[in-house]
């Protein structure tokens, strides 16, 4: 007969099930956790690896007419004659101590250079998140309104086209229009908000196109919802629909989406310094894999790891917060 007694619900002053939610949360952080690690540990492991497959620096950092003797001395002064696998442990050693060793070709710490670059790449990847969310959030939810008009038509095509074209194009595009024609924006410089401004909406446009596309989706498949028609037969307006009741039942698979856009903001940087001569750390990536400069692409690798391994833990841990079923169900 006990097997048929339905369970009594918690008591009001009852924190075991508030406990279980904490020791949830805290267990898939600590597995993400050491998820994250062993991401981290298996890209420091295979960058180390195959960027040694690119050739020997010593035969760029020397002249063509260097004698065997100099490029050994070179060799040993640079740490490069000692075994690959004590080479690899010194590697895995300093990684805890962020001691990335020296860069082979400007000779000072790896940790320095990457510090001097970093707040550029931040910069431009934060002015293009901030631009993505100003464009691509009132564009989906304008569309998602206008279902099959055409207005939603319109906004559409913008996206596809977004989404199709390849930002080093779009860059080069506007550096014809805005520079060199109009001459109303620099083409390349760093250092204030007019050599922001291009290289901002270059990555931003394919970013713009795939959060206005997925929140559009998310909020046909919700305003379809027995929640929505709820409010609707309240009275409510359909903006405010949207806004309070709609929008953040949508955002899931957005937050997904943009958190994803930051790491690939921040990768995709890469292509859109060496157009505009940004001096981040996609700029140093460039020029570290034409140097062989193995220690700096080392670090610049697992620094753009690191940046996608944070952003879905925290996308992950936002889930929480966002659904109260996501939090139920740990």
């Amino acid at each position: 007969m006990s097997d048929l007694t339905p369970d009594k619900p918690p008591a009001p002053g009852d924190t075991a099930p508030r406990r279980r939610d904490t020791t949830g949360l805290l267990r898939t952080v600590l597995k993400r956790l050491g998820t994250a690690l062993l991401v981290l540990l298996c890209t420091a492991t295979v960058s180390f690896f195959l960027v040694r497959l690119s050739g020997d620096p010593v035969k760029i950092l020397l002249p063509p007419d260097a004698t065997a003797r100099q490029e050994s001395v070179l060799r040993a002064s640079l740490g490069l004659d000692r075994p690959l696998v004590t080479q690899y442990l010194d590697y895995l050693w300093g990684l805890p101590r962020l001691d990335f060793g020296n860069s082979l070709v400007h000779g000072r710490p790896v940790g320095e250079i990457l510090a001097e670059r970093l707040p550029a790449t931040v910069e431009l990847a934060a002015a293009a998140l901030l631009l993505t969310l100003l464009v691509a959030v009132p564009a989906g939810v304008f569309a998602a309104m206008r279902r099959g008009r055409g207005s939603d038509h319109t906004v559409m095509t913008g996206v596809l086209l977004g989404q199709s074209t390849p930002p080093f194009w779009v860059g080069i595009l506007l550096i014809l229009v805005f520079a060199v024609w109009t001459h109303a924006l620099p083409a390349s410089g760093y250092g204030t908000w007019a050599n922001l401004v291009l290289p901002a909406v270059t990555l931003a446009v394919y970013s713009v196109a795939v959060v206005a596309r997925l929140l559009r989706s998310s909020l046909i498949d919700v305003l379809s919802s027995d929640h929505i028609r709820s409010a609707r037969a309240k009275g409510f307006g359909p903006l405010k629909v949207v806004l309070r009741h709609g929008l953040r039942n949508a955002s899931l698979p957005v937050v997904t989406v943009v958190g994803l856009e930051v790491g690939n903001l921040l990768g995709g940087a890469i292509l859109t310094e060496r157009v505009f001569s940004w001096p981040g750390v996609g700029q140093l990536t460039v020029e570290a894999v034409s140097n062989r400069d193995f220690p700096l692409v080392q670090a610049t690798v697992l620094f753009f790891a690191a940046t996608f391994v944070v952003v879905n833990l925290l996308v992950d841990l936002s889930y929480s917060f966002l659904d109260p079923r996501v939090r139920t169900s740990r």
